[in-house]
Order: C-alpha cells, then structure tokens, then sequence
C-alpha cells in the first residue's frame, strides 16, 4: 500500500470560502438548502457512479478494453469521456476468485470523483479510515460482504497523486447481457470494495 500522502487538512481555502459562501447565501434566503441537498445526492449517487459502472461494464464485455484499463486506467477511462479534477491518476484493480480488492484513503477523503462521484460520509469517516486497514474483513463484513477465509484482501491506500478504482467480479448469469444492462448490477461500493456487484436475479 501506498502511504505516501501530500494531504491538506484542515478544508483548503477553497472549501472554506464555498462554505462560508453557502452559508451567507442561505441566510439571505438566496439559495435552498433542501435543492442544494438533493444537487449533492444525485452528484453522490447517481451521476458519478454511473459513469464508473459504464468503465466496469465495458470493462466486463470488451477484453481489449479490459486490458487497456489494468494497463492504463486514467487513458482507458478517459476513452469513455471521463476525466477531469480527482481524476488525472487512476489506477484499477481488479478483484477475482483469489483476490477482493477494497479502497480507502487513510489520511483524509481521495477519491476520483469523475468515475465516482462525491464520496459518501462513511468513506471519509476516521474509524473506516482506521479500521478497514487493521481489520478489512471485519468491516467488510459490516458491509455486509463476507469474503472467503482462503481468498486475499488487499487494501489499497488512495493518496493526492493516486486514485483507485475496483474492477468487481462481473456476476454469474449475465452472458449476452448489453452493457447498459450490466451497468445497472455495478454500484458505487462495489467500485469501491466494501460490496461486490449486484446478482443477476437482484
């Protein structure tokens, strides 16, 4: 794992400037914060992670394309369209029937958002942090994902330089599936380890 970190905490100016910002608008009744909200959760959960599960499935019925993503996933990626900001320096792994791969950044929250989206609190929360590094299997566990005693965790540690993303086993029963079909069984956990695809039946 890599811990080599160039993090900023505290927020950058940046962030403090946008809270700060969000809060003077909101007190003048400017903006919402219900509407804010809901920007926020189609950003967090559906537009993000769609773009990834899109890298996945093609990942899944194009082996070329499969291959080009482990080589050089930030190339690959970006074939799709998807690139930008938290985005310059991906890395794929790729989980098997010896290998379950989960994500974490140990010092503080990256994350490459174009595939992704925004992170949610639990990823940026200090126990998941911690733990999934001294115990993976346990919080996995917690996850509700149980992994099998012979088949290795590795925990990979995203940094300011490097963002990972997990290619998941595709499920069982899909063959001749289309990708717009098998997109919809990837979800953001399972491009992030802590779960694995959706069943074919789900």
């Amino acid at each position: 794992m890599a811990h080599d970190h160039h993090h900023t905490e505290p927020p950058s100016e940046v962030d403090l400037r946008v809270k700060a910002l969000e809060s003077l608008l909101t007190e003048k009744g400017l903006i919402d914060p219900t509407a804010l909200d809901a920007l926020v959760e189609t950003y967090e959960h559906k537009v993000g992670p769609r773009n990834g599960a899109r890298v996945v499935a093609k990942a899944w019925t194009d082996p070329a394309y499969r291959e080009r993503l482990l080589k050089d996933a930030t190339a690959a990626i970006a074939e799709l369209g998807y690139s930008g900001v938290q985005g310059e320096d991906m890395v794929v792994v790729e989980n098997s029937a010896d290998v379950h791969n989960v994500v974490v950044c140990t010092l503080c929250s990256c994350y490459p958002w174009p595939t992704l989206g925004l992170p949610p609190i639990w990823y940026k929360s200090a126990p998941y942090r911690s733990r999934v590094v001294m115990d993976p299997r346990g919080v996995l566990a917690e996850f509700g994902t149980a992994v099998a005693a012979d088949k290795e965790v590795r925990v990979w540690d995203s940094n300011a330089e490097l963002r990972y993303l997990v290619l998941p086993e595709r499920p069982a029963e899909t063959d001749g599936w289309t990708e717009e079909q098998l997109a919809d069984l990837v979800t953001r956990d399972s491009m992030i380890g802590t779960a694995v695809a959706k069943t074919a039946n789900t």
